[in-house]
């Protein structure tokens, strides 16, 4: 998947079901997408978009090469779009600490930026699955013509028997052709978490950071860990 700043927890629960997970940064940038911005609950009502800016770049440009503006204090202005979680959010002082943290070292480019934060944020929710770069990797990689031979391609590179993908992708994908090739497909649906936002109204699949202001990083995890099975079971979540 493409590195994704702060994603929606339903990245994070691809990640906890996967052995590997490959960071593809490769791929064409593409603007008002989610590479570089996130959303978080607005101060009175709604959500917000939290941003990195990013210089002017061509339009074919990969995503490994998009350089951050850091001219712009965009580090002080999600800080302070945060701010209004102190009221509510029990968990408002860890997760800015950890934000501090993430974002303290400098950094240009926005692919290295977000692997940083898909590692570091894994640690947090104790997720411990490797998560490697594309472009680092070297791969053996057969002839690719669109996403399902990109996907069934990086599969036999690294010896992965299952793919596994969120429903927004399900069209991409032939399974009967890659189950031929060995690689089962799982298309992995997701239930977002809902929790109690104090005076604030909830709003579904927000920046990760939205969630862990209202929870711990053990009920995020518990969570991720235990909600289909619940589900099946008939239970709430």
């Amino acid at each position: 998947m493409q590195p994704y700043f702060f994603p929606y927890l339903g990245q994070f629960d691809l990640i906890n079901q996967a052995d590997v997970w490959i960071v593809y940064d490769v791929a064409q940038y593409i603007r008002h997408g989610w590479v570089n911005r996130n959303r978080v609950l607005h101060p009175t009502s709604g959500w917000q978009y939290i941003l990195v800016p990013m210089k002017k770049h061509p339009f074919t440009t990969p995503i490994n090469q998009m350089e951050i503006a850091s001219e712009i204090d965009w580090k002080t202005r999600i800080f302070r779009q945060l701010q209004h979680y102190h009221t509510d959010a029990p968990y408002y002082s860890q997760v800015t600490g950890f934000l501090e943290e993430c974002l303290a070292n400098p950094e240009n480019n926005l692919a290295r930026l977000n692997t940083r934060l898909f590692r570091k944020t894994c640690r947090w929710l104790g997720i411990d699955t490797p998560i490697y770069v594309f472009s680092e990797m070297d791969l053996a990689m057969t002839p690719v013509r669109g996403a399902e031979d990109l996907a069934l391609s990086i599969c036999q590179a690294v010896g992965a028997s299952e793919y596994i993908n969120p429903p927004g992708g399900a069209g991409l994908y032939n399974a009967e052709r890659l189950a031929k090739h060995g690689t089962k497909l799982t298309i992995q649906s997701f239930t977002n978490m809902t929790y109690d936002c104090g005076r604030c109204h909830y709003e579904p699949a927000l920046s990760i950071i939205d969630v862990m202001m209202w929870n711990s990083p053990e009920q995020i995890k518990h969570y991720l860990d235990t909600f289909r099975l619940k589900q099946e079971k008939g239970e709430a979540t």
